[in-house]
């Protein structure tokens, strides 16, 4: 809480000026965006007697809160739009939803706050990357929304004079349906238009088409390389590891450093034990490891960093050559490589890359000196006019300011990560974070100390195993249980992705 302070007495002409300090930890803004801001924090409100009363007579704006506070009145949201991906955006890539996470009160009708929040549009940090099947100025005709018996959620839009295809309805119906679960257990959604007529009607089946795990793949298999720089797999319900079919695993004919496993489980990208190639394979008995898809040079703390699959079927990955740091995409994982714009990296370069299934967001670790920090980029795509897509990665975020060096990062859901790293004087631990830089109102990761790589599955469902690699060997955490250690060695755990 911040600390009050009368600075002067004063009188009825004066007033009472009292003064506000401590330090700020983050702000929220007019869209409900939550952003880490740590800074000293001062601001004076000014009293004067009314009727033998003191009362603030210039009320400053906005609302100061102790952390508890925001805790207790406030809750995290994400409300879901859909991706622009440019002119290969076709497709599957087209109804590709995205969370974007704000924060709203808890207890003040929070159907109808959620729902509005999602009419007023994205964050403005996300919102060139993704766009909305609501027409301009649509508003709810209702003050109020609630469920029905069956818990429908019917909702009657005020178009603005616009009229909605049945197509674009679903979409609509889909946001809706996606946003409004985080604040109600919503079977179906109901748009109707000012008159009360149904538009159209989409239950949780027909949702399936729209939800934001569709491209994540089947988080139940996790992957990693042994003690033999081969690739081999581990299931939720196995004890021991097994190779993996193909040249990364049961044929050796391509020792790896890291690896990324596509998320239809189908292909694997691998890095050369020396960190300068990168070969793409089929996960298939009798497969070739074929021509390098990507050489580079550099010694031991350079080459590529370990890949990463989105969910439309492109591969990334980073050249950490200090010199000259690149991020690299590679189209279908087999195209030629593209280099990505970067902003400044201001003498740091990349030793991390998880990109999120929806190809908009991508978590970068960034090496600067002694120290890595996480960041959180928005992948932006421009279609120029002959037709050519140009992409960038823009407005970098640190996500946890307060880790002062980060050994590893995983998606964990739509707006979730859990990271690998460790505060001024402590030892790296485990916990989930939002990507907005929020703590996760996830479970806490029980406590275990000097871990590095980390891998989580891509989901905000079931209770799902995490590994974390610790001194040459893994550990894993299976839900319900502690760790335990995974048979033999271990390095550079995945999950498809």
């Amino acid at each position: 809480m911040p600390k009050v302070r009368q600075e002067r007495s004063g009188d009825r002409e004066s007033g009472l000026l009292i003064s506000l300090t401590g330090k700020q930890l983050a702000r929220v803004d007019g869209k409900h965006a939550y952003k880490p801001d740590e800074r000293p924090f001062q601001t004076g409100i000014h009293l004067a007697q009314e009727d033998g009363e003191w009362r603030i007579d210039s009320p400053p704006s906005g609302l100061v809160l102790g952390v508890a506070d925001f805790q207790r009145i406030y809750r995290s949201v994400n409300k879901f739009y859909f991706a622009q991906l440019g002119a290969g955006g076709d497709g599957q890539g087209r109804d590709v939803l995205v969370a974007d996470p704000v924060y709203l009160r808890k207890r003040i009708d929070p159907v109808t706050s959620t729902v509005n929040a999602l009419l007023d549009g994205p964050t403005s940090w996300l919102d060139p990357a993704v766009g909305t099947a609501f027409p301009p100025h649509t508003r709810l005709k209702d003050n109020r929304l609630s469920l029905d018996d069956s818990n429908t959620l019917k909702v009657r839009l005020d178009f603005g004079g616009h009229r909605a295809g049945q197509e674009q309805c679903l979409r609509m119906a889909a946001q809706l349906l996606y946003t409004a679960q985080e604040s109600a257990r919503v079977t179906s959604v109901t748009l109707q238009d000012g008159g009360g007529e149904e538009l159209c009607h989409l239950d949780r089946d027909g949702a399936k088409y729209y939800a934001p795990e569709r491209i994540a793949g089947r988080p139940d298999r996790v992957y990693f390389i042994d003690g033999r720089h081969r690739l081999v797999s581990l299931a939720d319900g196995e004890e021991e590891p097994r190779r993996v079919p193909g040249p990364f695993g049961t044929d050796g004919a391509a020792p790896l450093r890291s690896v990324a496993v596509d998320r239809a489980e189908r292909r694997a990208a691998g890095v050369s034990v020396n960190g300068q190639t990168l070969h793409v394979t089929e996960l298939t008995a009798g497969a070739t490891p074929g021509e390098a898809r990507l050489t580079v040079h550099g010694g031991a703390k350079a080459g590529l960093s370990q890949p990463s699959w989105d969910g439309m079927g492109d591969l990334w990955v980073a050249d950490q050559d200090p010199e000259h740091p690149r991020l690299l995409r590679l189209p279908d994982g087999t195209g030629a490589p593209q280099e990505v714009a970067l902003p400044s990296l201001d003498g740091g370069r990349i030793t991390g890359v998880r990109i999120a299934a929806d190809g908009v967001r991508i978590a970068l670790l960034i090496n600067k000196g002694d120290r890595t920090a996480l960041w959180l980029g928005r992948v932006d795509r421009r279609t120029s006019t002959s037709g050519e897509v140009r992409i960038s990665v823009a407005d970098l975020r640190p996500v946890a300011p307060r880790l002062v060096d980060v050994d590893g990062v995983s998606w964990a859901g739509g707006s979730r990560l859990l990271v690998a790293g460790s505060e001024q004087g402590g030892l790296p631990q485990l916990q989930f974070l939002e990507t907005d830089g929020s703590a996760s109102n996830s479970s806490a990761v029980p406590g275990i100390t000097g871990v590095g790589g980390v891998a989580a599955p891509d989901t905000t469902g079931k209770a799902q195993a995490l590994l974390a690699e610790r001194d040459g060997a893994l550990v894993r955490l299976l839900p319900d249980t502690n760790w335990k250690p995974v048979p033999g060695e271990g390095t550079a755990p995945v999950y498809p992705g």
